[in-house]
């Protein structure tokens, strides 16, 4: 990729978020502006900008990354991420716009008229906060280190720094703006190159993938190798390599790498012959099993494929309505019915963005093979408008698609920041008002932003599906049973939020950490959803069973207020109800 090009493609993105967020700031005025933008986003506004910050670095970057390392079976990402609005709209969508709250503490305090309850979710929330954010500031780190070799952490610290300024300055009403326009961004970077990449593979005369054999050098191939990896070869292969192999020091020498394993040293170059098979790290020996998503009791993801198939499925089916920023996109409709109509028309945009990504990890499995044996799958999208067309179109492209990157993980990690500091702001600095908003913005992002400079190596897709998995188990049983439960009692949601969202935040935390790295132990820590989820319902239903006698109150007539539809705007601000006649 051609690093001026793309640096003025990144620049030209954020100085046009920059001034998109300036419109809003003009017109964000009170405390509801900044929350909720005063509830009056339109259903289509706020279709793309939901959509906008829902498609982060994970859909962009990491999907595609995925598909080209692991294979078809992978496309249960875009499927599980789109499907989750189904649920979403069946639901919770409209109850949840009714309940008049400005984040899910705001709903389950008046849901249970509980104060425990409200610090158990706020805690929850920070947690998925957080932990999505560590992936969009990792693909930050990762385009700016592909873009001018600068290390990965800088690239989180600028998105961090332009993140902290949107937010702060115009709250709500301006990321509205800045999240809808992204999403138009992040759409036209992977359409325009996607027509260019499919006439440059019908024109090359390539061959189609092979998803159930090891991947190929097409073309004689230079990759460069920045830290120490061991290489497992099944094929000998002849290459041509400086640096060090196997503790020896070489410089530009022909070897033949045997069947085995090879130690490959630091800052270490090989330049493989075309039809050389990928020899692939044994870092990831996972990513050498053959595509399997049609035959899921097959041995590999760490031999248990149907349990990780049906973690994944469970995880962003139901983990789409507890995402603290998503939901809190929906409070600001003006209506239940504004909040459903919004809900359809992402279930469109989001299908047309996905439509896009397997054809990126597909061409990738072709013509960037190498990023297998690197590590750096989630790059595929970056490189290949240079790899298959080069030239000036090439680097235009490339410049695009890197806009486009940019844009995903500066929406994301917006309505994330956003979401986390409404919290922070109102349940840790609970006093005054838009300031302390505008303060809790720098821990909101700077925690994720820490943590990422350490934590390096996690796929961005894998880090998402994690946020996906404590979302679904403690938030999925909150929602859907406070909506549709009369029966639930604070002791059972703070039992379904500990155990349930408790155990599958610690077990993710543990993933993250490298605790067990293979056989059951592994499988069950990072695909917690299928245990982790039945454990968050049964624990709320149970112990509300066994309190029965702490049913709030006013249960009754907060559930006719999520279910019964709203008055008109004069009747409605004349009784007083949630989001009428509020400034």
């Amino acid at each position: 990729m051609n690093r001026t090009y793309g640096i003025a493609g990144v620049t030209a993105v954020i100085l046009a978020t920059v001034l998109v967020g300036a419109l809003g700031l003009r017109i964000s005025r009170t405390t509801s502006d900044f929350y909720v933008a005063s509830r009056t986003v339109a259903p289509r506004l706020n279709a793309c900008a939901v959509s906008g910050e829902y498609l982060s670095a994970a859909s962009f970057l990491g999907v595609a990354g995925l598909v080209l390392a692991q294979g078809v079976d992978m496309l249960w990402f875009p499927i599980g991420y789109t499907a989750g609005f189904l649920v979403l709209l069946a639901f919770v969508a409209a109850p949840l716009r009714r309940s008049g709250a400005y984040t899910l503490p705001d709903f389950a305090e008046a849901r249970l008229q509980s104060r425990a309850v409200r610090r158990v979710a706020a805690v929850l929330v920070v947690g998925i906060g957080w932990l999505y954010l560590l992936p969009q500031l990792r693909g930050a780190g990762l385009t700016l280190r592909l873009l001018t070799g600068a290390p990965g952490w800088l690239g989180g610290l600028l998105v961090a720094a332009v993140v902290t300024a949107a937010v702060a300055a115009g709250g709500m009403r301006s990321i509205t703006f800045v999240q809808a326009f992204q999403y138009w961004v992040k759409l036209t970077a992977l359409l325009v190159p996607a027509v260019f990449l499919l006439l440059a593979w019908r024109a090359g005369h390539a061959p189609a993938p092979v998803w159930d054999d090891r991947p190929v050098f097409h073309r004689a191939t230079e990759v460069r190798v920045d830290r120490p990896l061991t290489l497992t070869v099944h094929e000998p292969v002849r290459v041509t390599a400086t640096g060090a192999v196997d503790g020896r020091p070489v410089h530009a020498a022909p070897l033949r790498l045997g069947q085995g394993r090879h130690r490959i040293g630091t800052d270490t170059t090989l330049r493989f012959p075309a039809g050389a098979r990928v020899p692939l790290p044994d870092r990831t020996p996972e990513r050498t099993a053959p595509s399997s998503w049609a035959r899921p009791l097959s041995a590999d993801r760490e031999q248990h494929g149907l349990y990780s198939t049906y973690g994944l499925i469970l995880a962003t089916f139901l983990g789409t309505m507890g995402l603290p920023h998503v939901v809190v996109r929906f409070y600001t409709s003006p209506d239940g019915r504004a909040a459903r109509r919004t809900t359809v028309s992402v279930l469109g945009l989001l299908g047309a963005f996905y439509l896009l990504i397997p054809l990126y990890g597909t061409l990738g499995r072709l013509y960037a093979p190498d990023l297998l044996l690197t590590g750096d799958t989630d790059a595929a999208v970056l490189v290949l408008p240079g790899r298959l067309i080069g030239g000036v179109v090439g680097d235009l492209l490339g410049a695009l698609v890197a806009g486009g990157a940019c844009a995903a993980f500066l929406s994301t990690a917006s309505g994330l920041t956003m979401s986390v500091a409404g919290v922070l702001a109102q349940d840790v600095l609970p006093t005054l008002g838009v300031r302390h908003f505008r303060l809790a913005t720098l821990p909101a992002i700077a925690v994720p932003a820490a943590a990422a400079a350490v934590v390096s190596d996690l796929p961005v897709a894998d880090a998402v599906g994690l946020a996906f998995a404590v979302s679904a188990s403690s938030f999925c049983p909150l929602l859907v049973l406070g909506i549709w439960w009369r029966g639930l009692t604070p002791p059972g949601a703070i039992a379904g939020l500990l155990l349930g969202g408790g155990s599958a935040l610690a077990a993710v935390t543990a993933t993250i950490a490298g605790g067990a790295r293979s056989g059951w132990m592994h499988t069950l820590l990072a695909w917690p959803a299928v245990w982790s989820v039945p454990v968050g319902f049964a624990a709320m239903i149970l112990t509300s069973l066994a309190t029965r006698d702490r049913v709030p109150p006013a249960t009754a007539a907060t559930m006719a207020r999520l279910h019964l539809p709203e008055p008109t705007p004069p009747v409605a601000a004349r009784r007083g109800w949630p989001g009428w006649g509020r400034p």
